[in-house]
C-alpha cells in the first residue's frame, strides 16, 4: 500500500453537547481543510494537519450559532481557526482487516490560542476500489474534550444544571484516497512497441 491523502469533498467534523443535562445539541463546521501523508506500514512516518474555520460553525439555529461565535465560546474574530497537528499515530499493525488509520491518533489541538494534547480513537468502516474513483477507505474518529480547558468559560446554570455541558463530543468522518504512482517516463502500453516498430 502506498501513501494516502484526504478527499476534501468527503470530510466532516461534527460535535455535540448536552443542554441542561438532557437533550443532545449537535453541530458541525462547514469549512475544514485536512492535509497529511499516511503510511499504513510505517505509522511513525504518518502525519495529519487539520484546520477549521471557526466562523463556519453550524447548529441549525442562527441565534445559537451567533452565541457560539461570540466571546463566551469561540471568539471567531480573535481566533479564526481551530487546528490539530498529529504527533503520533498507532495502528493495529499487521491485522489483515485493519485500515491505514485503525487504532489511535494523538496530536495537539489548538482552540482559542490554547494547545493541549488529545487522543482520537480511529476506525476503518468501509473500503472501495474503482478505476474511476480510485482506492478509498472510509474512516471515523472520535474523542471528548472539556471546553473549559480551551477558555470557553460560559457556566450559566438553571435548576442546578449547566445550560451547556462542559464535555464536548467530537466526531469526524471522511475518506482517504490512495495516491497514484506516476507513470514511468518512456513507458508504453503492452504491444505498443510492436506497433511502432518499422
Amino acid at each position: 500500500m502506498g501513501t494516502w491523502k484526504f478527499d476534501p469533498m468527503h470530510l466532516q467534523v461534527e460535535f455535540s453537547a448536552k443542554h441542561l443535562g438532557m437533550m443532545t445539541v449537535r453541530g458541525h463546521f462547514s469549512e475544514v481543510t485536512a492535509t497529511g501523508d499516511l503510511y499504513p506500514d510505517q505509522p511513525e512516518r504518518s502525519k495529519v494537519d487539520v484546520t477549521i474555520n471557526t466562523a463556519s460553525i453550524r447548529t441549525h439555529n442562527e441565534q445559537r450559532d451567533n452565541d457560539l461565535r461570540g466571546s463566551y465560546f469561540l471568539e471567531v474574530e480573535k481566533y479564526p481557526t481551530i487546528s490539530f497537528k498529529s504527533t503520533r499515530i498507532e495502528t493495529k499493525g499487521k491485522d489483515k482487516d485493519a485500515g491505514p488509520l485503525d487504532g489511535t491518533m494523538t496530536g495537539d489541538l489548538t482552540i482559542k490560542g490554547v494547545t493541549k494534547p488529545v487522543t482520537l480513537n480511529v476506525a476503518k468502516y468501509g473500503e472501495f476500489n474503482d478505476p474511476g474513483m480510485g482506492h478509498r477507505i472510509a474512516y471515523a474518529a472520535e474523542t471528548k474534550i472539556n471546553r473549559q480547558d480551551y477558555n470557553m468559560k460560559f457556566d450559566a446554570m438553571l435548576d442546578g444544571k449547566f445550560v451547556v455541558s462542559h464535555e464536548i463530543q467530537i466526531n469526524i468522518e471522511g475518506e482517504l484516497l490512495e495516491a497514484q504512482e506516476p507513470a514511468t517516463v518512456g513507458s508504453s502500453p503492452k504491444g505498443k512497441e510492436d506497433q511502432a516498430s518499422p
